[in-house]
């Protein structure tokens, strides 16, 4: 059947399969960036650390394969630790990752920085680089919206 404007069923349907061609699956395969969120919530060091190693092994898995990763490392309650200068047993570790790769990025909790120093009664530095981000599991749910991939250290 052809309508009042030339367009037939047959042919909207066919110009719309080829406007479509590949959906969603073909647009993330040409996407330059994927995203990967790692969340530490655990003031253990091998926690951390296996959020250090998952960075580097993630970034090196797509740098392979020709993609550009972005990673955030956002830390949380207890996990605040690994970003905290007086703290953290990987000052070196992180500040070396950083500097090797663009694309990552530290958050710590404001919320969690806050209730530790009440705590304490201490300021809490960061190591540099860190930066602060109102809540930090809110953090990692406005990323996974934006279609990061998420890894609990």
């Amino acid at each position: 059947m052809i309508s009042g404007n030339g367009w037939s069923r047959r042919g909207l349907l066919a110009g719309a399969s080829i406007l479509t061609a590949g959906g969603p699956a073909a647009a993330r395969e040409a996407r330059l960036a994927d995203g990967v969120v790692i969340l530490i919530d655990s003031n253990e060091p091998y926690v951390m650390g296996h959020a250090i190693s998952y960075s580097a092994n993630l970034a090196k898995h797509f740098a392979d394969k020709g993609a550009r990763l972005l990673i955030e490392v956002v830390a949380n309650g207890k996990g605040i630790d690994v970003f905290r200068t007086d703290k953290t047993p990987l000052v070196e570790p992180l500040a070396t990752l950083r500097q090797s790769l663009p694309n990552l990025t530290y958050s710590m909790c404001a919320s969690s920085k806050a209730i530790a120093e009440a705590k304490e009664q201490v300021s809490i530095p960061l190591i540099p680089g860190a930066s602060l981000v109102p809540f930090g599991i809110g953090r990692v749910v406005d990323l996974q919206l934006k279609g990061f991939a998420y890894i609990h250290a």
